[in-house]
């Protein structure tokens, strides 16, 4: 769980797909944010997100995350730390 914050208002919701450049969305209540709004998501796992909303689709937004900020290296630690038993995609 995870709370997305525009202009002061948050709206709770759910951390579903993410990356080191970006993350989708799902709401969980509404949000009154069009594509280009700046936005700050704040989970217990993630510690606090700042990004720009990129795409909204039925009840989801695509954030991607202010190349300014440390949102990749947050991401990264989260993987370390959280997935430290994930098997990789591709074996050589």
């Amino acid at each position: 769980m995870a709370t997305l914050t525009y202009l002061g208002r948050p709206t709770p919701g759910q951390v579903s797909d993410i990356s080191t450049t970006g993350l989708a969305f799902d709401l969980g209540g509404p949000f009154t944010g069009v594509r280009g709004s700046k936005v700050r998501i704040e989970c217990r796992e993630l510690g606090a997100l700042e990004g720009t909303v990129r795409w909204l689709r039925g009840g989801r937004i695509g954030v991607e995350f202010d190349g300014s900020s440390n949102a990749a290296a947050q991401v990264t630690a989260y993987f370390r730390f959280y997935h430290k038993d994930a098997t990789p995609v591709l074996k050589r």
